[in-house]
């Protein structure tokens, strides 16, 4: 009778701790939210938006989802640091903005990293006038994105189309739990 008891009260408080957990993951108040998303390196991603006229929520949402703020990630395809950048694409970067002494491992100092990734994204939000389609050209390429706008087609890769998804609920958790340190009002 004492086990069964203590089993029922035990099951209780596993289904109460769940259902705080649901209704937290479904609300995400800001302080449930900075516990799952943090945000590292804010004044860089505050001064790197300002300087590239972007949201600073979408900047952090950009680096969350691309490496969790991990400035050693590494893709598969060889991308590299906070906004997975590939090498090429940096070392133009560098010589558009005048950073000519461009070596790969730059790619790991979180300054220069987001230097580069926001400027890329201005170049991209420039280029096509909307964010979920600079957003897809982040993630799939310039050449698809031109390709399947050309053809009249929305984004045809599902992970891209999921992508765009995340960093868009990204942006909108950055926005509501760092508003201040984004410099957000």
């Amino acid at each position: 009778m004492l086990l069964l008891r203590r089993l029922t009260l035990l099951a209780a408080v596993a289904a109460a701790a769940a259902g705080a957990f649901l209704y937290l993951q479904r609300t995400e108040p800001p302080w449930w939210a900075r516990l799952w998303y943090p945000l590292k390196y804010a004044p860089v991603v505050r001064s790197r938006a300002a300087t590239e006229q972007l949201d600073p929520s979408l900047l952090a949402a950009v680096i969350e989802e691309e490496s969790k703020f991990n400035t050693r990630a590494k893709s598969r395809t060889g991308a590299i640091g906070l906004m997975q950048l590939q090498p090429a694409t940096a070392r133009g970067i560098a010589i558009r903005t005048h950073g000519a002494t461009f070596v790969t491992s730059d790619l790991y100092v979180p300054e220069i990293n987001i230097s580069y990734g926001a400027w890329y994204l201005r170049h991209l939000m420039d280029k096509y006038r909307n964010e979920e389609n600079a957003l897809a050209a982040y993630n799939a390429g310039q050449q698809n994105v031109d390709r399947w706008l050309a053809d009249g087609e929305p984004i045809q890769f599902p992970e891209t189309r999921a992508y765009v998804s995340r960093v868009e609920r990204l942006k909108g958790i950055y926005r509501r739990a760092y508003a201040g340190q984004l410099g957000l009002k």
